[in-house]
């Protein structure tokens, strides 16, 4: 079992992680990632409180490394985890969304015993790339999310009208739903409408219009929508979100997103999530790179000025 040890401070209050201890255990010990899973405590989606609170780490298999203008930000894996122990740690913070490299890391330190654990499911449209928006399902599978005891899953679904790729991404989405259902596992469905720029830069248009649309069409994927919920941006015009909401009853949680790299950009960011936060249908907020790697550098505050807002 790979050991962290912990110092004064506040960069400092991160757990250590010990790379040759996880070299060394992924090397002579492979099935210490099952057995670490299967002892994990585990506890409801929900506590009494009916909220939600994800850090999300799941960018870097995209090849997304990138926070606001520091483009490899996230590319040291013991600094990314050691951020994510912290986070963790912090009261209020109920989980993780990950892939599996990352969540196999964070079995092996110990730190998802009573946290809510999503896998990362379609990683495939990897970011720049001419096949961008045909999302391949390269992550966690239905089978291994119910094989490792986690306790949900999260899909990308990014809508081009213009491109065909955002087909075989939907109707792969929408087994991936059935698949969910069938386990009675919750299944995480992050839509945008999407277009390219004539730079062929992929943009998510935030435009009310188009995260109604985007709602409406994730909402009636698959077979059943008994176990599918919304993870959702906040509109360019926040007032717009009572609106937007009003396409769906799915239970949605607001995606955080890249926030910029001042603390007042942040602190616009926490303004937009507070009165979304109070819609009736957004049951949480799902948070990564704003969290894990805030303007100024502390991780801890950052994150509980989140838990606040719930």
């Amino acid at each position: 079992m790979a050991g962290t040890h912990t110092e004064g401070g506040d960069a400092a209050r991160r757990p250590r992680v010990d790379v040759a201890a996880l070299v060394h255990t992924r090397t002579h010990h492979p099935e210490a990632i099952a057995e670490a899973a299967a002892r994990r405590i585990r506890r409801p989606l929900l506590t009494e409180s009916g909220r939600l609170m994800i850090v999300a780490a799941d960018h870097p298999a995209r090849g997304a490394l990138g926070v606001g203008d520091r483009e490899l930000a996230m590319a040291n894996r013991a600094d990314l985890l050691e951020r994510l122990c912290l986070a963790l740690s912090r009261p209020g913070v109920d989980g993780v969304l990950a892939t599996a490299d990352i969540l196999d890391d964070l079995l092996l330190l110990g730190a998802l015993d009573h946290r809510i654990v999503m896998g990362s499911m379609n990683r495939g449209g990897l970011r720049g790339a001419s096949f961008e928006l045909d999302d391949r399902f390269t992550g966690h599978r239905p089978e291994d999310i119910q094989r490792l005891g986690f306790d949900a899953g999260k899909v990308l679904l990014r809508i081009d009208y213009a491109d065909p790729g955002s087909l075989t991404t939907l109707e792969a989405t929408a087994r991936a739903v059935d698949d969910m259902a069938a386990r009675r596992l919750p299944l995480f469905v992050e839509p945008f409408v999407s277009r390219r720029t004539p730079e062929g830069t992929l943009r998510n248009d935030l435009s009310a219009e188009a995260v109604t649309r985007s709602i409406a069409i994730a909402s009636g994927l698959g077979g059943s929508s008994a176990y599918t919920w919304l993870k959702v941006p906040v509109t360019e015009n926040p007032d717009d979100m009572a609106r937007v909401m009003e396409t769906s009853t799915l239970p949605a949680v607001l995606l955080g997103g890249d926030v910029g790299d001042s603390p007042q950009e942040q602190v616009a960011a926490y303004e937009k999530w507070r009165g979304a936060l109070r819609l009736p249908t957004v049951r949480g907020l799902v948070a990564g790179r704003s969290l894990l790697y805030p303007a100024d550098g502390d991780v801890a505050a950052a994150v509980d000025t989140a838990v606040g807002l719930l």
